[in-house]
């Protein structure tokens, strides 16, 4: 890897964003980057290579490529923490998750979970809906 640091130029905004190294637009061979630094360190940018672009690059920068991690071991990692009775009266008491069609229940959990895992929890004060 090349040690020498080169210039980068990174504009984000809510619809499109682009990536320039040392002047260079290099947005359209990118389909992502995540930026990072530690105190003292010079900055590290990680590009992920556009699927459009073959295995060749035309540029000089320290750059790091790497590829999207694998979501699966979050994902069994959140829900193997999820309580299943839990779940069940949290959807019970949603009513506006309910629409009455196949497969209501496990559509509703679903729902949940997505809404769960994208941090959007509302506490909510949840009787017991299924009698003892």
């Amino acid at each position: 890897m090349d040690d020498q640091l080169r210039q980068v130029r990174i504009s984000a905004d809510q619809g499109a964003g682009s990536v320039a190294l040392d002047g260079r637009d290099i947005s359209k061979h990118v389909s992502g980057y995540s930026l990072r630094q530690q105190a003292g360190h010079p900055a590290e940018l990680v590009l992920f290579l556009s699927p459009l672009v073959k295995d060749e690059f035309d540029g000089l920068a320290r750059v790091v490529v790497g590829e999207a991690p694998d979501p699966g071991p979050a994902a069994a990692a959140f829900l193997g923490a999820i309580d299943a009775c839990e779940l069940e009266r949290h959807v019970l008491a949603r009513h506006d998750l309910m629409d009455g069609g196949p497969n209501e229940l496990t559509r509703a959990m679903l729902r949940l979970l997505q809404a769960w895992a994208s941090g959007r929890w509302e506490p909510q004060e949840v009787t017991d809906a299924v009698p003892q």
